[in-house]
This record gives structure tokens, sequence and C-alpha cells, in this order.
């Protein structure tokens, strides 16, 4: 079924030079383009659009304004801005409504890569409700203790960025949003942005600051207490994760930066929990104290979806790149996807699964090893070896307690 996008520029050349570049995206797009944002709200009342990509700099009614409206009133929608030369503060209030920032003049294959990736990954997910509490998040709630922590660092006269960096590094929610607007013009980045340390650098601890302090930009949880006693949990485990998994990938000889995307991809990989218990405290919470075994199948049984395609969507909403996206899409199965060679994923998948074994909370024992998925990849006999770096970090920090 073709998509259909609205796009939004008060500049008719701008409009003609758009039209003439997605001219080949035609067989799976129908594209519309108008003037302003009052008339982009007019086409939205007579007909459905799957996107709206709107200039930031408009008169009468400016993109963040206009996407806002969309927010309120279409909540389901991928929403864009492209943004050229734009006051900061035009664009800190095109944070909260926009899904994305491009850069203008927009590079047409750019943008049909981030739109095609965001409506493949909106596609497995049947539930219309759940689409639109993902679609609408402005943040994911962050621990209280964490976001504290971070506040109060940043009301120093001189934090440290690498300060900043240890604080998010340990929070799912504030490392998910750092990577958004890493991940687009907000920052002038060139190319995607996997690693939690390389995002910080791009905006800075000036920026940072401003974002938290005067935007607002995180949000600590203030819901259900019994489910913000859960959070801890998730986060802890989380935590673990990442740091297994980038050392599987150190030791498998990769990269260093598919070791930061693989410590970034442990950090994010349940972020759909995180979601979920946020979003739907009643719905999932159930779920979410069954059994490990029966989970997958009530979670697509009640939500028609698994918290791992929730997690997966809102990342490729947020332009985040696709090694990442794929990483948490598949952490529990990932010989459901073609791969034949190591990726971010082998070391989510295999962190996840080792850590999972030996922890103490049944919430986090929902996986087993992929063996078909490692047998592929011929490194079935590696996981006694990244299994031992799980037991020598748990006995480090089994020493550290009792010290």
């Amino acid at each position: 079924m073709r998509k259909r996008l609205l796009f939004v520029d008060d500049e008719a050349m701008v409009l003609d030079g758009l039209r003439r570049a997605l001219h080949g995206m035609r067989e799976g797009w129908e594209m519309r383009f108008v003037e302003s944002g009052a008339a982009a709200l007019e086409a939205l009342e007579k007909e459905r659009y799957d996107a709206v990509v709107s200039d930031m700099r408009m008169p009468m009614m400016d993109g963040a304004q206009l996407l806002e409206e969309v927010k309120q009133r279409y909540p389901d929608m991928v929403r864009m801005i492209l943004s050229g030369q734009s006051s900061k503060e035009a664009v800190y209030r095109s944070i909260s409504p926009a899904h994305q920032f491009l850069s203008k003049p927009c590079d047409p294959q750019e943008l049909a890569a981030r739109l095609s990736q965001a409506f493949a990954m909106r596609d497995l997910l049947s539930n219309q409700a759940l689409k639109t509490i993902i679609s609408r998040l402005r943040s994911i709630p962050s621990l209280p203790t964490l976001y504290e922590e971070l506040t109060g660092a940043l009301r120093s006269e001189n934090p440290s960025l690498a300060q900043i960096a240890k604080i998010i590094s340990r929070d799912v929610g504030m490392a998910a949003k750092i990577l958004q607007l890493a991940n687009s013009a907000f920052v002038g980045a060139s190319g995607r942005v996997s690693s939690l340390v390389q995002a910080l650098s791009l905006i800075g601890t000036e920026t940072v600051r401003t974002l938290v302090l005067s935007v607002h930009v995180f949000s600590q949880f203030d819901g259900n207490s019994k489910v913000a006693a859960r959070l801890p949990v998730l986060w802890d485990h989380s935590v673990a994760v990442s740091s297994l998994a980038q050392r599987i990938a150190n030791a498998e000889g990769c990269t260093k930066a598919m070791g930061e995307e693989s410590f970034t991809g442990g950090l994010l990989h349940d972020i759909g929990k995180v979601v979920l218990l946020a979003e739907m405290p009643k719905e999932y919470q159930q779920i979410f104290e069954s059994q490990p075994d029966a989970r997958k199948n009530l979670e697509l049984e009640r939500l028609g979806c698994t918290h791992a395609e929730v997690g997966a969507y809102l990342m490729s909403i947020w332009g985040l790149p696709l090694s990442l996206v794929h990483a948490v899409a598949f952490h529990h199965h990932p010989s459901e996807t073609a791969e034949t060679t190591f990726s971010s994923l082998t070391a989510v998948h295999s962190a996840d699964a080792i850590a999972s074994a030996t922890d103490a909370n049944p919430v986090n024992r929902d996986i087993e090893l992929d063996l078909i998925y490692l047998d592929r990849l011929r490194l079935r006999e590696r996981e006694s070896v990244w299994r031992s770096f799980h037991e020598k970090e748990k006995s480090v920090a089994a020493a550290s307690a009792e010290g």
C-alpha cells in the first residue's frame, strides 16, 4: 500500500525541487505539496497522511507550531522538520513535536531512507493505539535518582562532558533522547551516530545544559509507584548487558565504533518495556510480571506486537541508525534475520541471554541463546568465553559491594 506524504514549505521553488528530487519515489509514495501551515491542516482534515515534512521558518505558522498541531490532532503521523537557518529558540521549540530534523536543502536520498525505515518498523505494529502512544512520546522517563544526579551536575559551574556521559550511559531514556538529537540536523551531524560518547561530543555540554534545565527535554518518572519500583531492575539489567555487549565485540576484534554501538544497543535493547510500563502500566504490568516463557505470547496476544518491536519502532521514527534499530528489533531471535557475520546484534543478543540467565529477578529472564544463529555465524564455541566475562564482572561487583 502506497504511503501518503505531505510536504510543507512557503517557498514554491523549494517544493518544486522536492517534487523533482522525489519523482522516483512515486511508486511507493503518494505526495502532496502545500505552501503554508494552514493549507497543511486543511489537507489533513480532508485526507489521511502517513507523514508530514515541514520547513521550520514560515510566516503565520512556523514548522514547530504546525507539528505541535499535527501531534495533537493526528498523533500517529511521522513528523519531520526541515531546518535551515533557524534560531536556537525555534529549534528548541521543535524538539517536542518533531521526530526528526533534516538539514535544508534536503538530501532526497537521506529523506527517503529515513522515512522508509520508519514506515517499515511501523508496519510491524498492528496495534493502532500503540502507534499513537509511541508517536506522541516526547521523551522516555528517566530514573528519578539519575535525573536528579544529572540536573545537579549541570547546575554546577563547570560540569565535564565525561561526568555527564557517565550519568547518561546509565539511563535508558536519556541515552535514547541524546541519540535522537545527535542523529539530526539539530547538531549538524553528517551520517548516523551510534556511539553515546560521540553523540554527547557533537551536542556539547552547554547545549545539554540548556536542553535539560531550560527546555526540559528529559523527564523523570513520576507515574505509578508500583511500576516505578520495577524500573531500577530494568535499568540494572540494561547497564549490565551494555557493558557485556561491548566486551564481547572487543573480544571478537571489532572496531572501536562497533564496540561503542554494541554498548548503545545493549543499553537500549529493552527500551520497549520501559515505554510500555510508562505509557500502558495497567495493560503491561500483568504481562511484565508473568512467567518468562509466556511473556512473548502474552505480548502478541494482548498488544499485537512484542516489546522489541515497540522499541525498534520508536528508534526508527527518532532516526537512530538502522543497525541499532535492527539490534533492538531482533535481540530475542536474531536467527530471523539473514545475518551471516558478527554485528552489534550478535553482541547484544548474546550479552542479553548470558546476563539474563544469572539475573536474580525473573522479569529479566525471558531470553535464551539463539543457537541456530550462533551456528550460522560459527560462533557457538565462543559462548563460554563471553560467559566468563560476565562471571568476572559479577565477581568484581560483588567484591566491591562487600568492600
